[in-house]
């Protein structure tokens, strides 16, 4: 039972992003969507909801938070009840998003190649690095099958910054040549959560994994942005 629970926990989380996905490229894209609401209270609300679902995201990711699920449930599954509450709450998200009308801008000519291009880009960076993680230790599949394959990469895209995840995921939302108002919403809150969130997620492995990571970092000097951050 603890291996089904895990194993839909990564379909979820994956059916999560297929969506998350679908949602800023094609919903997102409509400029004037048939139910909107004002810019100030849309941003409000949009801002609150993405701050809810960051809040698990950043507390349950913290010891105490995971202190406070294992006693609930077997330590191995943890990760898995992270994970579907993650997924969850990401779907609702973009089901609850207050619409916005409005285009900020629209890229043309040879330009609009560049936008696609850097988006491009961004999703080759996401994907290759996810390509050298563990796709069964992030869904927690690992972790009920009590194995631990935590492995610090200093190659690929993990030798460019520490978080080239973050990195794809800025350049696919913020680099598009048609940013509706909706778009820009969503990218720029989302994109401030990853910022302020890089602190605290290194301050927790580093808590974790002491000296490994630690070298880790001396290894990959930037953040997230080579060169400045």
């Amino acid at each position: 039972m603890t291996r089904v629970l895990a194993w839909l926990g990564g379909a979820f989380f994956v059916a999560s992003l297929i969506y998350t996905f679908y949602f800023y490229a094609v919903l997102l894209g409509d400029p004037e969507p048939a139910r909107t609401v004002p810019l100030g209270r849309g941003a409000a609300l949009n801002t609150l909801l993405f701050g809810i679902f960051a809040a698990h995201h950043s507390i349950f990711a913290r010891d105490s938070g995971k202190r406070w699920i294992a006693r609930m449930m077997p330590a191995r599954l943890e990760r898995s009840f992270y994970v579907w509450v993650a997924s969850l709450l990401l779907i609702l998200v973009c089901v609850l998003w207050q619409r916005i009308a409005g285009t900020v801008y629209v890229v043309d000519g040879w330009l609009r190649w560049l936008f696609y291009a850097l988006q491009l880009l961004g999703v080759h960076l996401t994907m290759r690095a996810a390509g050298f993680l563990d796709p069964l230790e992030l869904a927690g599949i690992r972790q009920a099958q009590h194995q631990d394959t935590v492995v610090f990469r200093t190659d690929g895209p993990f030798g460019l910054v520490r978080h080239p995840i973050y990195l794809g995921w800025l350049l696919m939302t913020l680099a598009t040549p048609d940013m509706t108002i909706n778009r820009l919403l969503f990218a720029v809150i989302s994109s401030v959560y990853l910022i302020v969130a890089i602190p605290w997620e290194e301050r927790s492995l580093a808590a974790a994994f002491g000296d490994r990571y630690r070298a880790y970092q001396g290894n990959v000097r930037w953040r997230l942005i080579p060169g400045l951050w």
